[in-house]
């Protein structure tokens, strides 16, 4: 028997006493097992599915210590280079494609379903964007550019037209450049807001998009490069769509004539988002598409711009 004044061995220790044993599944285990305080059931599940990817992600490539702590060093300059103008977190996620693989997810049964691939808002869409009627030219005379002419249809699942949707639009200018980042252009150029009408249709004139490189001054510049890989994204237009009694769809149409429609930085052109910027023989081009929206709550998101 131990006297008072005795220190129990670690053998004779109760089992919360006692030390961690020296390998990595017993240290896994004791990681999720102090998770299991965590009160938010969602919250513990998806620490738990963290933790144990994280051990088995470091067991994998045998992660040395100098390793651990660049890549910590790396998340900290992630931090320090977000600020009013840019979010680099966000960026991350788009240039590995996580952001992406989200929205994917989370439409899986809409796509099953017939309904259109969700694209990333992005950090360019605007609040109070102007109302526009529909078929006018939402370039301003002094924008350059070969003539776009944009005819959408909004849709239900089953085919059924959605009259009076909210349609937001805006798009970067043959500068590769939103109104908001260039002084040379007006206020709220390239973007507007059209009412579908009786047949689920809204149209407008605009001019084609550019192409453009995501930002490369902070941190997911430094891994595009470690990489190898190109910053730039193909030439596209955004859409949110709204309908009563149908969830918002946000999305964009890419120009598959572009050098870079496959190979998006942000891995954001997936299936029917690529589209045909059609030319005509007046020199103008056309895009004719659709987008069909799944029945449900109307949750409208934030702009991430005035």
């Amino acid at each position: 028997m131990i006297s008072a004044t005795e220190t129990p061995t670690d053998t004779e220790a109760p089992p919360a006493q006692r030390s961690i044993p020296a390998n990595a599944q017993a240290l896994l285990q004791a990681v999720l097992d102090a998770n299991q305080g965590t009160r938010d059931a969602r919250t513990r599940t998806v620490l738990d599915a963290m933790i144990r990817h994280l051990h088995a992600f470091a067991s994998e490539v045998t992660l040395s210590y100098e390793e651990l702590f660049k890549g910590l060093d790396f998340m900290v300059r992630i931090g320090q280079a977000t600020g009013p103008s840019k979010h680099e977190g966000i960026l991350l996620a788009d240039i590995l494609g996580l952001a992406t693989l989200v929205l994917l997810m989370d439409a899986k049964a809409v796509l099953a379903a017939g309904g259109t691939e969700p694209a990333l808002i992005g950090p360019f869409w605007r609040a109070n964007q102007p109302v526009r009627p529909n078929g006018v030219r939402i370039a301003t005379d002094d924008t350059a550019g070969e003539t776009l002419h944009v005819r959408g249809r909004v849709l239900s699942l089953d085919g059924t037209p959605l009259a009076g949707a909210r349609i937001e639009t805006w798009q970067a200018a043959p500068s590769g450049l939103y109104e908001n980042q260039d002084p040379k252009q007006e206020d709220m150029n390239l973007r507007a807001v059209f009412e579908t009408d009786a047949d689920g249709r809204f149209w407008f004139e605009s001019v084609q998009p550019s192409g453009y490189g995501v930002p490369t001054d902070g941190p997911c510049g430094e891994l595009l490069a470690l990489q190898n890989r190109s910053h730039m994204r193909p030439a596209h237009l955004h859409f949110i769509a709204i309908a009563p009694g149908h969830k918002v769809l946000a999305t964009q149409i890419f120009d598959a004539r572009d050098p870079y429609a496959y190979s998006d930085a942000a891995f954001g052109a997936v299936g029917s988002l690529l589209r045909d910027f059609e030319p005509d023989s007046a020199g103008h081009f056309h895009l004719d598409f659709e987008l069909r929206l799944e029945p449900g709550e109307t949750c409208l998101p934030t702009p991430p711009l005035p």
